[in-house]
């Protein structure tokens, strides 16, 4: 995922960027009605799924996702509640559809003390190399420009391979890249040997290599997903993962 920020201070074991703290909820979370809705899963491949089916079903806004430690991603979004309870239908939809296992929650108007847990700034794992916490690159939009750009989709698909251990996914991708021109634009750890590689191009062409490479993974390691999605959702770009 996107993990543009400051030169990072250690403290205990992780790296806490100092100048991350999240604002106030009052100015992530739009009032009156406002509600943080909260979905849980295995793997990127269904959060990343879940994220662009739920910024495409309502006027929700992505706060940030963390790693959970545990092969998963936990996904914040803010909004009106009706909004923010349509996204997670979605968001839930689309990640079991990817064998993600979500469990989602909607906490109508977080408490402030509550939202001191609820809320984490970036920071560097080092065990698995990378940030786990993840915001994304939202420019702050005027109210009658908010539908567009909330909604606003690119004409290229992205293909997703996610499998535990290397040696699958190594082969999945470079059968990929060879069956279809598509361009690598991000991979992602999770530990315990999850690891997700992205590829962009042409819709026809991104489901041809993802179809390639998911036939490569038997027999050399476990796939936990191959997903492609057509005209991914600005959130969805904003969160992806470096190559």
């Amino acid at each position: 995922m996107n993990d543009d920020g400051p030169t990072p201070a250690r403290r205990e074991g992780y790296s806490v960027h100092p100048s991350s703290r999240m604002p106030e909820p009052s100015s992530l979370i739009p009032h009156p009605f406002a509600s943080l809705g909260i979905l849980e899963t295995y793997g990127l491949t269904p959060t990343l799924a879940a994220v662009d089916a739920m910024e495409k079903a309502a006027r929700v806004r992505v706060v940030q996702c963390e790693l959970n430690d545990f092969l998963g991603v936990v996904t914040k979004i803010a909004g009106p509640t009706a909004a923010v309870e349509a996204a997670l239908a979605a968001g839930r939809t689309a990640a079991e559809q990817c064998g993600g296992r979500p469990v989602a929650t909607v906490i109508r108007r977080p408490d402030d003390r509550a939202w001191e847990a609820i809320r984490s700034p970036k920071t560097f794992n080092p065990l698995v190399e990378q940030d786990v916490v993840f915001f994304p690159n939202y420019e702050p939009a005027a109210a009658a420009d908010k539908e567009s750009t909330m909604a606003k989709e690119h004409p290229f698909a992205l293909g997703f391979i996610e499998t535990q251990g290397f040696t699958a996914v190594f082969e999945a991708i470079d059968t990929a890249c060879k069956a279809a021109n598509v361009e690598v634009v991000g991979k992602e750890k999770l530990g315990g040997g999850y690891i997700a590689v992205i590829v962009k191009g042409e819709l026809s062409s991104v489901r041809a290599a993802i179809e390639a490479g998911r036939e490569k993974v038997e027999g050399l390691g476990k796939l936990i997903a191959a997903h492609v999605l057509a005209r991914p959702s600005e959130s969805v770009l904003a969160l992806l993962p470096k190559a």
